[in-house]
């Protein structure tokens, strides 16, 4: 595909060259950066003219930012966000919806909608994210990308905005899994075990296909996805595994999916609160509906239950880590749906797509477990990604192995 022209695609909100500060392993490799996250001598706006306007300049680049230019990559900008990073649409009521280029009457799902934007429309070969509940798988579903979400930590998030500190990460979208490992391996160098790549064995641990979240996609998303799965059965044998959330996790609530997203839902809203709330006081800035229709469900969250939240969380996340063992894999649609199509009025956060997309994509913030979607399959032109799930700090482990296991179970 040609790429799209920066006017056409609509991915940026600043365009500039920064080049690298050394010599690496991304030499020649073009990044944008979400307008979450500081790059030295540029204002940070989240997607919010108020924001823009009561932040001055950075003084210093985000830690990731830096990482990724010593390694010799080459910054071109700074992309669109869905404001504060509160939406998995991509659509900005100030600065407008990025073109998804492989299905332009449909979102390029939020909120690092600009990142996916450039790099699927060939203006970048990787993007710097955002995923709190979803914001770089989603878009990475959406546009028909490759797109990972760290284990929680494993990234430093210094220099870019907190909205969910304890959910927060800084993600990657990519076009092809090669560049997606190679900017990892940067990223995470200070804090995960390197492995040996690439290798063509097979994955040492189990592969569970978990039937209870293929149940919340779409039959559509199913009827696609399937093909791939049967795949990966034929050329893995008994490593591929039928399973669900309470069966892994030993556990009958666990089982309950709506216990996860109630978990994360609160956690989410009792932390956005308290990182904004003062800003929002203090500036009354002005909002478009989506993002105040966002405001408005956190304000309607019960604060006094965030106490059980935490409980319910640490319950979780103890279950699954335990349960998933180093080089063990859990298979997901990374979405219920297809991207939506376009539109002018802002989505029902209390509405069927956030309950059922939030529900899959909760359980990665939830646990803190690593999460990649690979671009499999789609429907007529609008892609759908398949996700794998690995153990916390596998991350490394977990991009490898998407890597092989998307090109085992293209049918």
């Amino acid at each position: 595909m040609e790429p799209a022209s920066i006017e056409k695609c609509g991915a940026f909100v600043e365009v500039f060259s920064l080049p690298p500060t050394r010599n690496g392993s991304l030499d020649g490799l073009r990044f944008a950066v979400k307008d979450l996250i500081d790059v030295a001598g540029h204002r940070t706006g989240c997607g919010n003219p108020t924001w823009l306007a009561t932040h001055p300049p950075a003084v210093v680049s985000a830690v990731c930012v830096e990482q990724l230019l010593a390694a010799g990559a080459h910054c071109v900008g700074k992309t669109v966000t869905d404001e504060v990073a509160f939406s998995l649409l991509g659509q900005n009521h100030f600065y407008g919806t990025p073109l998804n280029p492989a299905a332009p009457d449909r979102v390029p799902g939020g909120s690092s909608s600009g990142s996916a934007s450039a790099v699927a429309c060939g203006l970048a070969d990787f993007a710097l994210g955002t995923d709190t509940g979803g914001s770089v798988r989603i878009p990475a579903n959406n546009c028909g990308l490759w797109g990972w979400r760290p284990t929680h930590g494993a990234v430093s998030v210094a220099g870019v905005m907190p909205f969910a500190p304890s959910l927060d990460t800084v993600g990657v979208l990519a076009a092809d899994c090669d560049v997606l490992q190679r900017v990892a391996r940067v990223l995470t160098a200070m804090n995960l075990p390197s492995i040996d790549t690439p290798t063509s064995d097979p994955p040492s641990g189990a592969i569970y296909v978990l039937t209870d979240a293929f149940s919340l996609a779409d039959a559509a998303v199913r009827d696609v996805l399937q093909p791939s799965v049967d795949v990966l059965r034929d050329l893995l044998g008994d490593v591929v595994r039928e399973s669900s959330l309470g069966e892994i996790c030993s556990a009958p609530e666990a089982a309950d999916w709506n216990a996860w997203l109630d978990t994360y839902r609160r956690i989410q809203a009792a932390e956005a609160e308290s990182s904004l709330s003062a800003w929002v006081a203090e500036t009354r800035p002005e909002f478009g509906p989506a993002t105040r229709a966002g405001f408005e469900f956190i304000r309607n969250q019960d604060r006094t239950r965030v106490g059980d939240a935490a409980r319910h969380r640490k319950r979780f996340s103890r279950l699954l880590q335990l349960a998933v063992g180093p080089r063990d894999l859990l298979c997901m649609p990374t979405a219920p749906t297809v991207a939506p199509l376009k539109v002018a009025r802002p989505f029902d956060r209390g509405g069927d797509y956030y309950h059922r997309t939030l529900s899959l994509t909760s359980v990665a913030g939830v646990a803190r477990l690593p999460q990649v979607s690979i671009p499999v399959a789609d429907i007529d032109g609008a892609p759908i990604g398949l996700s794998f799930l690995g153990a916390p700090g596998e991350d490394l482990y977990l991009i490898q192995m998407a890597g092989q296991l998307g090109a085992r179970s293209k049918p």
